[in-house]
């Protein structure tokens, strides 16, 4: 009875979100206007926690600076929601003239020469928009996640991301399947920015001037598993309109030192985040621990 109950309110929400996804996209810009409302303005969501993310990530800014980079990030931050919503129905040749990927080739030559590819990246951008990556490779991504305790809005997430090929992978299995897949290469997207349960003095870094805990599964499965990893850089062109830049970080996992691949990814996201400020996910309580 509970699965049964479970199966039709997944199909209700995944229905109405589907039909609003079908409204110009104009519309759901406005909507996400209103929301920016709402969250900047009224409710405030989280705006103390973004307001001193910023702060001391740049130290030396003026109030009015970091006033103006938290307005900025709400207004794209409830942006994304509305393009992620248009995602659900936007045909393939839409969003392939809003994504940009440059260096493509780079996961080519990896893939060609027999090896995984560890894609590290941050909450940057609306990342939600590499689910189309798949689309113009010919070979599988597996995009790595932590399972959502609601197990609808888990389905409904797995429904959207893998629309265009993206194949979702729970952290609790990427090292098992992996290290036993005995079929062709393949890319792994992992967004390693998040705060880890565990503190790791070797994973410990400083990132926008801060002491940070950096995850150390993804540097420690690419040493296991011999692969190659790359940085995806994600920049916003214009609204709606995204750039995704392939970056070396190593062609050879297993060479390189203990942390040496987490110290790479952090200076990556540094510059990634510096560049557009506004992009990163402040909402996040990064530096908890």
């Amino acid at each position: 009875m509970k699965q049964a109950l479970q199966i039709i309110v997944y199909r209700s929400v995944y229905g109405v979100a589907y039909a609003v996804s079908l409204l110009p996209m104009a519309f759901l810009y406005a909507m996400s206007s209103f929301a920016f409302l709402l969250a900047y303005h009224i409710i405030g969501y989280r705006k103390a926690v973004v307001i001193q993310n910023i702060s001391r990530s740049f130290p030396d800014m003026k109030y009015g600076e970091i006033r103006c980079i938290v307005a900025k990030f709400y207004t794209c931050f409830t942006a994304y929601f509305a393009e992620i919503l248009k995602s659900i129905s936007v045909p393939a040749e839409v969003l392939d003239k809003k994504i940009t990927f440059e260096n493509l080739e780079l996961i080519d030559k990896h893939v060609n020469y027999g090896r995984n590819v560890i894609a590290c990246l941050g909450h940057c951008g609306n990342w939600e928009m590499l689910n189309f990556m798949p689309n113009k490779l010919q070979y599988d991504i597996y995009a790595v996640y932590k399972s959502l305790r609601s197990g609808i809005m888990n389905k409904l997430m797995i429904k959207l991301r893998s629309r265009f090929g993206m194949k979702l992978i729970s952290d609790k299995s990427v090292a098992r399947h992996i290290l036993t897949q005995n079929s062709s290469p393949a890319v792994y997207l992992f967004l390693a920015d998040q705060c880890p349960r565990i503190k790791d003095d070797k994973y410990k870094f400083e990132l926008l001037n801060q002491e940070t805990y950096i995850f150390s599964g993804m540097e420690k499965l690419a040493h296991i598993s011999r692969s190659a990893v790359i940085y995806l850089h994600i920049t916003q062109l214009s609204k709606g309109n995204y750039k995704v830049t392939c970056i070396p970080v190593c062609p050879e996992a297993e060479l390189m030192n203990e942390g040496e691949i987490t110290w790479h990814y952090v200076d990556l996201l540094t510059e990634n985040i510096k560049e557009e400020p506004y992009g990163w996910l402040w909402t996040h309580k990064r530096w908890k621990r």
